[in-house]
């Protein structure tokens, strides 16, 4: 798709990211602050996907704790020092982008950003059934009675998933390895 872009996100972005959230995750509201803050401490986990007729969709994702997600609509306050996973916040794509290899490349530039950082795996909360297309890009479900109580502030069908980095995950978007 030619005419589609990930591009970083600005804080200009803010209220069209707002604007597809409420579109794609109506039952799991969150605050412009909770935006906001992520694209403060992490702007390079923060990304818009833009199409010619405006923005389709965002990712955001930053450095945390490995199986401890934030819980649904909470700030962090600030990003660990030394971070276990590279957690992806919330991916969100409008029906219209949906199908289009938008999200799975997403998923692998997300990859090479947790491969830079040197952090073992990529984890997120998997909702609203989307446990299948997590599976498709290599992410497993943990099971582990610690996190019911943050799964609990999405739903009773949230799943909490994480894929490990392997060494071909750092190679770079042109195909080199990295040093």
């Amino acid at each position: 798709m030619s005419d589609t872009l990930w591009r970083p996100m600005t804080a200009t972005d803010l209220p069209a990211v707002m604007a597809v959230a409420g579109v794609v995750h109506p039952d799991y509201p969150e605050d412009a602050a909770v935006f906001a803050e992520r694209l403060r401490l992490f702007p390079d986990g923060c990304l818009v996907l833009e199409q010619r007729d405006g923005l389709r969709g965002y990712v955001v994702s930053h450095p945390w704790h490995r199986a401890a997600p934030p819980a649904l609509n909470s700030l962090l306050g600030g990003l660990p020092v030394q971070a276990g996973s590279f957690y992806i916040h919330d991916l969100a794509l409008l029906p219209s982008a949906r199908g289009s290899g938008a999200g799975g490349t997403i998923v692998a530039r997300l990859v090479q950003i947790a491969a830079r950082a040197g952090l073992p795996c990529l984890s997120l909360v998997a909702i609203d059934g989307s446990s299948g297309f997590w599976g498709r890009q290599g992410f497993h479900e943990l099971h582990d009675p610690a996190l019911a109580a943050k799964l609990a502030s999405y739903d009773d069908a949230a799943r909490y998933m994480e894929r490990e980095l392997v060494p071909e995950d750092e190679t770079t978007e042109e195909g080199r390895t990295t040093p």
